[in-house]
């Protein structure tokens, strides 16, 4: 079927499309990648004649459709990740009207099966239930995120599709862990903490290899399973142990000040004073200091219960990132992918 079959992958050049499309090149997929004009192509130049590239947004229609012609299988990864007031606008357009885009062209060219993207911020977290999994229903609070309404509102999309007649699945991925771009989203906190970062939070969250995510995705786009989606973590941890074990591999100290629910609120009250009179760019906003100091677990039950699942130990994912890192650190790149 592999031979006859051609997956699109969008957001191929990111943090996860790397990889995803890393593992569908060893499961003997062919495969074709969505990417900007501009999209930096550091973690994928090692595969890069592997895979057929397109140039394509997912909220450009006439683009999206020449990518989608001859394509059996599509795998979403492409979304906005943003808690800053100022990226609301263009977050739902890429995460909601980019996501329909994508499943309306799937069914429009008869896709097999579409795997969809989405986090565990789509679950509804409240503070009424802080055990989540994926058979609980949205619901919004205070401290729902535009990012979290983004990803849920992308959700409808594709059930929506799939009450039409698209196969489909959705992942809920944790916060996801590994190398990537060391200035950009969790592979971040290795430099902040090599660079001296004194804070930790009080909260805790859900952690997830990102090779595990990958390997679940293409294990998912094989199957025949359809209309269900899947909590991928692989560990829940509070923040200030996630620090401390990735200060230990990098031979740094942890963070010594610790963020309370009340330091959060004042420092992002400070930040965003800072914003209005200097023009700086915050270091947190209200929504990412909230999200710090919650204490919400995620069970995993579902994902391990098909294909024999196991997920990599949270240590080891953290001792391959930090080599990484420490490795980027001597050669002066500026990105790394796992192996």
């Amino acid at each position: 079927m592999k031979q006859d079959a051609l997956v699109l992958v969008s957001g191929g050049t990111g943090f996860l499309g790397a990889y995803v499309l890393r593992q569908l090149l060893r499961a003997g997929w062919r495969v074709r990648a969505m990417r900007r004009e501009n999209s930096p192509m550091d973690l994928v130049a090692d595969i890069a004649d592997q895979v057929e590239w397109v140039i394509a947004d997912v909220t450009d229609i006439p683009a999206l459709e020449a990518a989608f012609e001859g394509v059996t299988h599509v795998c979403h990864c492409a979304a906005k990740v943003s808690f800053h007031p100022r990226d609301v606008r263009r977050m739902r357009q890429v995460n909601i009207e980019g996501t329909a885009n994508m499943a309306n062209l799937a069914m429009d060219f008869g896709v097999k099966k579409f795997v969809h993207v989405s986090s565990i911020a789509a679950l509804g977290r409240s503070k009424e239930r802080l055990e989540l999994h994926e058979n609980l229903k949205w619901v919004e609070s205070p401290d729902t995120s535009q990012y979290a309404l983004s990803k849920y509102q992308s959700e409808l999309e594709v059930w929506r599709a799939h009450a039409e007649g698209l196969p489909v699945a959705i992942v809920n991925p944790a916060i996801i862990l590994g190398s990537g771009f060391w200035n950009d989203g969790s592979a971040k906190f290795f430099k902040q903490i090599n660079d001296g970062l004194k804070f930790s939070p009080t909260g805790r969250s859900g952690f997830v290899d990102v090779r595990d995510v990958a390997r679940f995705m293409v294990l998912l786009l094989d199957s025949d399973i359809s209309g269900e989606r899947y909590v991928l973590c692989g560990a829940n941890v509070l923040y200030r142990d996630f620090f401390k074990q990735i200060a230990a591999n990098l031979g740094k100290k942890a963070p010594p000040i610790t963020v309370t629910p009340l330091l959060a609120e004042v420092a992002w009250r400070v930040e965003w004073l800072k914003e209005k009179i200097l023009g700086i760019d915050p270091i947190v906003t209200r929504e990412s200091a909230r999200a710090s100091v919650s204490q919400y677990t995620y069970l995993n039950d579902k994902s391990r219960s098909v294909f024999n699942f196991e997920y990599l130990p949270f240590e080891q994912t953290i001792r391959e990132t930090a080599e990484q890192f420490k490795a980027c650190l001597a050669s002066g790149e500026k990105a790394a992918v796992l192996s």
